[in-house]
C-alpha cells in the first residue's frame, strides 16, 4: 500500500512546498485534496510552466493544479497500466465513493507475462555511430559489445522473448563487417540484410522494406533497449488504429544551477534553485503500419521524425506508448553505454 502522505497536499499548500513533495516522490506528481477528497493533480511540468509564466512560488498550489484529475473507483475492475498509458500519466489514484484516496497505483513496465507477438522487426543499423567514436572507427555500432553479446544480439534476444525471430537489418556503414559477423556466428534468428546504397537518414532506408510485409512491424534503432510488454504495446497500437506508435520514456532533468527569471526591462521576477523539468522523449522504438512506409519518399535522405511530422500534418493517427525512464537504455553516447552495462549486469 502506498504511503499517501508522500503524495498528497492541500489546496493552500504553497507551490514551493508542493515542489518538494513532487521532487520527493518517484513519479513527479502530487494530488490535491480538500476535506480529504481528491480535487486536483499537479505535476512538475505544471509547476515548470507556471514558473516560466513568472508565477510566484509562495502562492497556493490551487493556482497551478489541474482540477480534472484522472482517478478510478476502488470497486472498478480495470487494467491500471493500460489506462495510464492511454492517458499518458504515471500515477493513478484509487478513490472511494466520497472521492477519498485509498491508494495510488504507479505505472510499471518491469514485471509482465511474455506473450507471443511474432511480428517482423526492422533494425536500423546503417548509421556511422559518430557519437561513439573512437569505438566506431573500428567496429560498426551494431557490433559494439555489451558484455559477451553485441548490442544487436541483446535487441534480438529481447524480441525473441515474444517469438519475434525474423529481422530485417538495414545496413550501410561497414556493412560487410556486420554481415560477416552474423553469417559466421551461430544464431537462432532469421536475418535479412537490406543494403542502403547511400546514407539516407533514420527513415530513408526504411523505404527499402516497403512491400515485404502486409501488416504491422516493429522498427528499432540499433543502439537502444526498451524493457516493456511488447504484446501490450502492439495491442494498444492496434486498438488506437495508429499509423505509427512511438515508444516514449518519461524523463526528468534537473538543472544544476539556480535559474533567474526577468521581465522585459531586465528586472528579476523570480529565482528557482536547481529546477527540474519533465518531458517525454523518443526512445527509438516504434510500431508501424505499412501505410507509414508509403509516406517516405524514395531514394531520399530523411529522418523518421520528419516523416512523423508529415503524418501529423496530414491528419494521420500518431500515438505514444509510455515507459519509465529506467526501462529505456540508450547506447548512443559513451556514458549511456556504461549505464547500459550496469543495468544488464555485464562488464
Amino acid at each position: 500500500m502506498t504511503d499517501l502522505g508522500l503524495y498528497i497536499v492541500s489546496e493552500d499548500t504553497k507551490i514551493v512546498d508542493t515542489m518538494k513533495t513532487i521532487d520527493a516522490g518517484e513519479n513527479a506528481v502530487a494530488f490535491v485534496c480538500r476535506d480529504d477528497k481528491l480535487v486536483a493533480a499537479v505535476s512538475d511540468g505544471d509547476v515548470r510552466r507556471y514558473i516560466i509564466r513568472g508565477g510566484d512560488l509562495d502562492h497556493p498550489i490551487k493556482e497551478v493544479a489541474n482540477y480534472s484529475p484522472i482517478s478510478v473507483p476502488a470497486n472498478e475492475q480495470i487494467d491500471y497500466d493500460s489506462l495510464m498509458r492511454e492517458k499518458c500519466i504515471t500515477a493513478l489514484p484509487i478513490v472511494d465513493e466520497e472521492g477519498r484516496i485509498l491508494d495510488i497505483r504507479f505505472l510499471s513496465n518491469r514485471y509482465f507475462r511474455k506473450r507471443r507477438v511474432a511480428l517482423p522487426v526492422i533494425i536500423m543499423a546503417g548509421g556511422k555511430g559518430s557519437r561513439l567514436r573512437p569505438f566506431t572507427e573500428i567496429l560498426p555500432k551494431p557490433l559494439i559489445p555489451i558484455g559477451n553479446k553485441t548490442i544487436t544480439e541483446h535487441i534480438m534476444s529481447r524480441f525473441g522473448e515474444y517469438s519475434c525471430d525474423h529481422f530485417d537489418m538495414i545496413v550501410n556503414y561497414k556493412k560487410n563487417f556486420i554481415k560477416s559477423f552474423f553469417q559466421d556466428n551461430d544464431n537462432s534468428y532469421d536475418i535479412d540484410f537490406i543494403e542502403e546504397p547511400e546514407f539516407w537518414g533514420t527513415a530513408g532506408g526504411l523505404k527499402l522494406v516497403e512491400g515485404r510485409y502486409e501488416s504491422t512491424v516493429f522498427v528499432t534503432n540499433c543502439d537502444i533497449l526498451v524493457q516493456c510488454d511488447y504484446a501490450d504495446l502492439v495491442e494498444r497500437h492496434r486498438a488506437d488504429k495508429n499509423l505509427i506508435t512511438i515508444v516514449c520514456a518519461r524523463k526528468k532533468v534537473t538543472i544544476p544551477y539556480g535559474t533567474i527569471e526577468t521581465d522585459s526591462q531586465g528586472k528579476v521576477t523570480g529565482i528557482t534553485e536547481k529546477p527540474s523539468f519533465e518531458f517525454y522523449t523518443n526512445t527509438g522504438l516504434y510500431v508501424i503500419e505499412q501505410g507509414f512506409l508509403k509516406k517516405i519518399p524514395r531514394n531520399t535522405k530523411i529522418d523518421i521524425t520528419d516523416v512523423i511530422e508529415n503524418c501529423i500534418r496530414d491528419g494521420e493517427k500518431v500515438g505514444t506508448y509510455l515507459v519509465n525512464e529506467e526501462d529505456w537504455l540508450d547506447m548512443g553516447q559513451l556514458d549511456e553505454m556504461e549505464r547500459m552495462k550496469r543495468h544488464l549486469n555485464v562488464k
